[in-house]
């Protein structure tokens, strides 16, 4: 059975929360790096699609790998 601990739960709700909190800075500054990156002659629907995919791949890693270290940590706090 899978044992989960309260403070571990507290500390990746924590860790959510902190996602959050970086996800817009995260997100604009990958985003400025892409667009400097992009040619002047690409296309522009093609470039916001990838940036809505960025977007949604950069927000569920923020999310995992946050609210993982947070339940990790509140794991060992609470021991």
């Amino acid at each position: 059975m899978i044992n989960l601990s309260i403070a571990g739960l507290l500390g990746a709700v924590i860790g959510t929360v902190v996602a959050a909190l970086i996800y817009v800075p995260l997100v604009d500054f990958v985003e400025r790096g892409l667009r400097a990156r992009a040619d002047s002659g690409a296309e522009g629907e093609t470039l916001e699609q990838e940036i809505s995919l960025l977007r949604r791949a950069v927000f569920a890693a923020d999310i995992i790998v946050f609210a993982g270290i947070g339940y990790w940590l509140g794991g060992m706090a609470g021991d």
